[in-house]
């Protein structure tokens, strides 16, 4: 049985966690986790973040609509980040975008590589 104690958390008691698209492998956010979070997560199939700003939990897409149903989850070899992999329903940033990681710098400038989804 897992155990999340075994994870490395930092002094605020959370942990990455790195969102992954199952199907495209894209890499679609970022955002923490604390031991309850992830335990949420494995209990529900439903991705479930801490929220920092509002010191409570995030389902994601609890009020955008845009889920993440957890296919898998992945503990690196140091056990201080988490692989989150998900079927992602709609937009995955805040932005509207698929992914927040939308920004490229390039040759010293930033590059917008997608928009937002209408």
């Amino acid at each position: 049985m897992f155990d999340p104690t075994t994870l490395v958390f930092n002094e605020q008691g959370l942990i990455p966690a790195i969102a992954q698209d199952e199907a495209s492998g894209e890499v679609l956010m970022m955002a923490w986790m604390n031991a309850g979070a992830v335990l949420k997560t494995l209990e529900t199939s439903r991705v479930t973040y801490w929220s920092r700003s509002r010191k409570s939990f995030w389902v994601k897409g609890e009020s955008s609509g845009h889920v993440q149903e957890l296919v898998d989850l992945r503990v690196d070899c140091d056990r201080d980040c988490l692989l989150v992999i998900v079927r992602q329903t709609g937009p995955a940033c805040h932005t509207n975008r698929r992914s927040c990681f939308y920004t490229a710098l390039r040759d010293g400038d930033e590059v917008e590589l997608m928009a937002p989804l209408t």
